[in-house]
């Protein structure tokens, strides 16, 4: 029996899976935090991934790392980090995000040279805004220093990969892969070649960046002896362990909100909804985020003092919302594209102000700012046949009694699993074997669908969302 172990550093935790090579079966896992902040010192993943992995690794013969996309870690010329990693969900670059789109000409000239149009997630957006941080009159030492001693630039699936090998050498030899790349707003999933003028544009000067190996390369050895594979970011490697078909979308509701799909071919959204990434395999995985996903749920039911049970069952047993429409932009948003918007809550009445109604309000904008990133990609030609929900809260029993109307697809529920880390072990078999596994994804029937009038739902959250935009974008928000 050939083992292989998958890794998935994640925003909230270090997951380890030990798989069987052959069939995917996990032998072992083991799970450690992550410092809830949106800058972390890359330090803690590590400790995190000596905790999860602790007594795990014994015969494991290949590995590969599955890691939050768009982190910025940047690294001095002996490979030592000199400011924490500044993560996907720090929105601290939304006004840098403006003017990066201004300065190339455009949304319709980023769609053009990436593929994506760059939201503050995406790490060319926090290059800007270190740089700028770094020249203000009164900046902080430490950012001054890391803007004056950055020799590279990578993300957090790059770091610990680069950590893991035993020959490791400063910034030499560190590599990525087509996955993560692609979501760092300086390479183009269409020409597989890196913009470095987007690098100079967005610092000031060019950083060295990662080389971008194949999918099933082996990048290096670990100090255990095991294979390492290129690794990709954790939504690609969620894609793997889905193992995902053409007219497959799926759906996870975690920290954030994401919709994704395979694509033979690469899609370039001068809307900007759209993310024109590659995927881990050869191909595309064209992408929709948003910011607030599960923790809608989680933050309702605390405003109402339910537990997620009692939430869950008000939401599905109520008969509707009675035109209570919840925006859900709690934590501000990155699709639509409002990085100092807050929640908002319209049609409040008497009637309205009850429990199950808040409940089911909640769920049901949730689940239209999803449905919008599903016609998203209906919009660039993607067919969508099945919707597999995924994530914490795709655990909600009215998240899967609502999802067939509101997105417009029969939905199915993946058996629950860590499927970041499943794919990153995935690809290490590929690596270690030279054939890509065929592993089996079981599939849960989903809570029965609830009919409702889904088309008078959604219009009601976009009148609601339309007119009150400038609201939302309002400074004094934040």
């Amino acid at each position: 029996m050939r083992l292989v172990a998958g890794v998935d550093c994640s925003t909230q935790a270090t997951k380890v899976l030990v798989c069987e090579a052959e069939t995917g079966a996990v032998v072992r896992e083991g799970r450690a935090p992550h410092p809830d902040a949106t800058q972390v010192d890359p330090a803690e993943w590590w400790k995190a991934w000596e905790i999860a992995s602790d007594g795990l690794l014994d015969g494991v013969q290949a590995i590969a790392v599955g890691g939050q996309q768009h982190g910025m870690v940047l690294l001095d010329d002996s490979g030592e980090v000199v400011h924490p990693a500044v993560l996907w969900n720090d929105t601290s670059s939304a006004d840098a995000t403006t003017e990066l789109i201004a300065e190339l000409g455009g949304a319709e000239a980023w769609a053009e040279a990436i593929g994506s149009v760059p939201v503050p997630s995406f790490t060319v957006t926090k290059l800007r805004w270190i740089r700028d941080e770094a020249a203000r009159a009164d900046a902080d030492a430490v950012r001054r220093e890391a803007a004056r001693r950055a020799a590279a630039v990578v993300l957090p699936h790059d770091w610990m990969t680069h950590r893991l090998a035993a020959d490791r050498r400063g910034i030499e030899g560190i590599t990525t892969d087509r996955g993560d790349a692609s979501g760092t707003g300086w390479w183009s999933a269409a020409t597989n070649s890196y913009r470095t003028d987007l690098v100079e544009l967005a610092f000031g000067r060019q950083l060295a960046l990662p080389r971008v190996a194949g999918p099933a390369e082996v990048v290096g050895e670990t100090a255990f002896g095991a294979a390492i594979a290129a690794g990709t970011g954790d939504n690609a490697a969620a894609a793997l362990g889905l193992d995902l078909q053409p007219g497959d979308v799926a759906v996870s509701l975690g920290t954030s909100g994401t919709a994704f799909a395979r694509s033979a071919n690469p899609t370039a959204d001068p809307t900007g909804l759209v993310a024109g990434f590659a995927d881990a395999t050869g191909e595309y995985l064209p992408l929709v985020c948003t910011l607030n996903a599960a923790r809608v749920m989680s933050a309702t039911a605390n405003m109402l003092g339910l537990d997620l049970a009692e939430f869950d069952e008000a939401a599905i047993t109520s008969p509707g919302s009675d035109g209570l429409v919840l925006l859900p932009f709690l934590d501000g948003e990155r699709t639509p594209d409002l990085p100092h918007s807050t929640g908002l809550i319209y049609g409040l009445t008497r009637a309205t102000m009850q429990p199950a109604t808040m409940a089911r309000a909640a769920v049901e904008g949730l689940l239209c700012g999803l449905a919008d990133a599903v016609d998203a990609l209906r919009a660039q030609g993607l067919p969508v046949h099945r919707l597999l929900l995924l994530g914490g809260g795709a655990r909600s029993r009215a998240v899967q009694a609502l999802a067939p109307a509101l997105l417009g697809a029969e939905v199915v529920l993946p058996e629950p699993a860590e499927y970041v880390a499943l794919g990153a072990a995935r690809q290490a078999a590929w690596a270690l074997t030279g054939e890509l596994p065929t592993w089996p994804v079981p599939v849960g029937k989903p809570e029965p669908a609830i009919t409702l009038d889904a088309t008078k739902l959604r219009a009601n959250y976009e009148q609601v969302l339309t007119n009150t935009r400038p609201l939302l974008s309002h400074p004094y928000n934040r």
